[in-house]
């Protein structure tokens, strides 16, 4: 299924489908199948923590860009001051002149400004109108609108609220919809709300290529809506996971004093980083076998997942999905 708008248009791809930057979870294989199947794909920078690494992995991606018709990739940057990474791997990234970036929780001033001058594209994570403003006057690309039911750091709005307000205040930026997207029938509806494409991560949790536990993986296709719950024990920033036993022994909430060192000016930036540093120690020990700090990052759309695919097979099948979602609306109007 070929579908032509602006986002495809800009990134060179076929199919308005952005697969979505996972902690942990994405990696250069999920990557390179995303691309071939003419789609853009995504990582978090902060998955690789050498800058050889990093340098290593975007080689081999620009090297694939360049065998490919169709297809494309991009990072995902904290903006946030608390991570000690951002300088060194946004200097990496332009260095090596990355295609599109998505930012996220801080101020994408730098990165927009260093990105166009060679041509890169930004979309920022918003979940309300006043840091979409914020972005629009930064001279961003686009928005990924994130709405309740996403995996990560959910917004709180439903995509059927915010994605037209994006729309209708900034009809000249790309909408993006993420969050609870996991079938075709689901990116249809994003588009009938005005977005021209979606973001979409829960699915490639449990796609064959993630190097994340069989335990994590089948919990993604055991798990309901009902299952996600919000946390601020792993960034400080509310951000769903999976219900499971240790996730309630740990409980979901900041005590008062962490909750003080978060706001006060002059402990929040230092603070900040210790707790995203221990969130992010206990995510990596999550995601190996038989691990019992099963703290697992997932949105609300694992309602919808139901197995364990390569990535080209989800992607073949959101596909037709949408295809017939779309044969099918046709039909009802005829």
């Amino acid at each position: 299924m070929y579908v032509k708008n602006r986002l495809t248009e800009s990134l060179n791809i076929d199919f308005p489908l952005i697969m979505a930057p996972m902690f942990l979870v994405t990696n250069l294989a999920m990557m390179q199948q995303g691309m071939a199947c003419g789609v853009a794909a995504a990582f978090p920078t902060l998955n690789y923590r050498t800058d050889q690494e990093l340098r290593n992995v975007l080689d081999e991606l620009n090297k694939l860009k360049t065998k490919i018709t169709k297809g494309n990739y991009g990072v995902n940057l904290i903006v946030q001051r608390s991570n000690p990474y951002y300088e060194k791997h946004l200097q990496i990234c332009v260095e090596k002149k990355v295609p599109f970036y998505i930012t996220s929780l801080g101020n994408p001033a730098k990165v927009i400004e260093q990105a166009h001058a060679y041509g890169a594209k930004v979309f920022c994570d918003v979940t309300n109108m006043e840091h979409a403003q914020k972005c629009y006057h930064l001279g961003c690309d686009g928005f990924i609108a994130v709405g309740q039911g996403a995996g990560g750091h959910a917004g709180p709005f439903p995509l059927h609220v915010l994605v037209p307000a994006l729309k209708n205040k900034f009809p000249d930026k790309i909408t993006i919809a993420a969050g609870g997207i996991a079938t075709g029938s689901s990116i249809v509806s994003a588009m009938v709300l005005g977005a021209e494409g979606v973001s979409v991560g829960t699915r490639f949790i449990a796609c064959t290529e993630a190097k994340v536990s069989v335990e994590y993986k089948n919990a993604i296709v055991n798990a309901n809506m009902t299952d996600i719950v919000l946390t601020e024990k792993i960034s400080g920033t509310p951000c769903t996971i999976i219900n499971t036993p240790y996730a309630k022994k740990i409980g979901y909430k900041q005590n008062w004093i962490e909750r003080l060192l978060s706001t006060n000016k002059r402990t929040k930036k230092w603070f900040k980083m210790l707790v995203q540093l221990r969130g992010f120690k206990n995510l990596e020990a999550s995601i190996l076998p038989a691990s019992y700090k099963t703290l697992w990052c997932a949105g609300q759309s694992v309602e919808h997942i139901n197995d364990i695919l390569p990535c080209t097979k989800i992607i073949d099948r959101l596909k037709t999905e949408t295809a017939v979602a779309l044969k099918n609306i046709n039909a009802a109007n005829s």
